[in-house]
């Protein structure tokens, strides 16, 4: 990797705009491994951010210390000023990189589910999404295709009204046809004040969505820049300098 580019922070927001996403020298070790190491970084809000990296390099801990489903070591993140916690949850939407629900749940079960628990969720959203993406509201989760169940997940996720979205991999078991229209959905069905966190591997397929991306390597920030700089300053695309950059 060029040593240009291996400032954090290089895109830094302006810090004069209010942060949606906080980390905090954020650290995470299981017994002597280090998953995370004193990450630290700001998102503003109106972003759409990609969370990028190798296998390893800590993107999924990452999501899930900042949806609060595992405790830092040491540092914090914050979301609005405020560390993880139940008043942070009702303003996060979190995917999460597996499917959840049980196989026997219909899917018009999980917007009913939806609906009761999230105060901020559109229903009538989520079915036009779910009709747009020819996903049978009647069938139980077990019957549908991976790459189906994804997708009724992140319509879940997509139509809350949240402050941050936490998108882990969310089009990793969607096929190549689907996946332009779902990122599609995604930026169009957010609010321009909102924040998306997306972790993924497939970058050529996300980079035109990005306005920033945090490119992770052995849990840490190697870089914190936009595809834009990228291109302007190597003649590459996002995608080509991460396969060099990470070349086997």
């Amino acid at each position: 990797m060029d040593q240009a580019y291996l400032t954090p922070n290089a895109a830094s927001p302006d810090p004069a705009l209010a942060a949606v996403l906080d980390c905090r020298v954020l650290t995470k070790r299981y017994g002597s491994t280090i998953a995370l190491n004193a990450v630290t970084f700001s998102i503003p809000r109106g972003r759409v951010v990609g969370l990028l990296g190798p296998n390893g390099s800590g993107k999924t801990t990452l999501i899930k210390l900042i949806a609060g489903l595992l405790q830092p070591t040491a540092g914090a993140a914050y979301i609005l000023g405020e560390e993880p916690g139940p008043s942070t949850k009702a303003r996060v939407s979190y995917l999460p990189e597996r499917p959840y629900f049980s196989p026997s749940t219909k899917v018009s079960d999980t917007l009913a589910f939806f609906a009761d628990f999230y105060a901020d969720f559109d229903r009538r959203l989520a079915e036009d999404m779910l009709m747009r993406l020819s996903v049978p509201t009647a069938s139980t989760m077990g019957a549908l295709s991976k790459g189906t169940k994804e997708k009724v997940q992140l319509v879940l996720v997509m139509a809350r009204r949240a402050a941050l979205y936490l998108l882990d991999e969310p089009i990793g078991g969607v096929d190549p046809a689907a996946r332009d229209f779902i990122l599609g959905t995604i930026i169009a069905n957010y609010h321009r004040d909102s924040t998306i966190l997306i972790s993924t591997h497939l970058v050529s397929d996300v980079e035109r969505v990005l306005d920033d991306f945090i490119l992770l390597q052995y849990g840490n920030v190697a870089m914190y820049s936009s595809p834009r700089l990228v291109h302007e300053q190597t003649g590459r695309s996002l995608d080509q300098y991460f396969r060099e950059a990470f070349r086997c």
